[in-house]
């Protein structure tokens, strides 16, 4: 069974940091490129972030470049999101995603509210 599982969400004040974590299971994770989307209340849901199977590519979306680092443990499945400087147009909720051919799969979603 595939499963997708985010954690690391939370509030946060301008200014600050959050780490985001995605679990993997049930696929061959190396296979798949990984992406973070986020989608803000009213709004559609934006990629953000995208790395390689592989990690030696990695392309953000221009909101976020200089402030979000995208990486990965292909050995323990696992993906991350280091958020820095965050802003109060960074709240959304944050989807792990899962890409290989015709293969697309994606996790419940974690929030991120950045607020004072």
């Amino acid at each position: 069974q595939v499963q997708l599982v985010e954690s690391g969400g939370g509030l946060v004040q301008p200014g600050g940091s959050l780490r985001l974590s995605c679990a993997a299971s049930g696929f061959t994770f190396n296979r798949y490129a990984m992406s973070w989307y986020r989608q803000a209340p009213g709004k559609k849901r934006e990629l953000v972030a995208v790395i390689s199977s592989a990690g030696g590519n990695v392309n953000y979306a221009d909101s976020v470049k200089g402030r979000f680092t995208i990486s990965r443990d292909n050995a323990k499945g696992t993906m991350s999101l280091q958020m820095n400087s965050l802003k109060p147009e960074d709240t959304a909720v944050y989807y792990c995603n899962a890409r290989w051919i015709n293969y697309d799969y994606w996790g419940q979603g974690t929030q991120v509210t950045v607020s004072s």
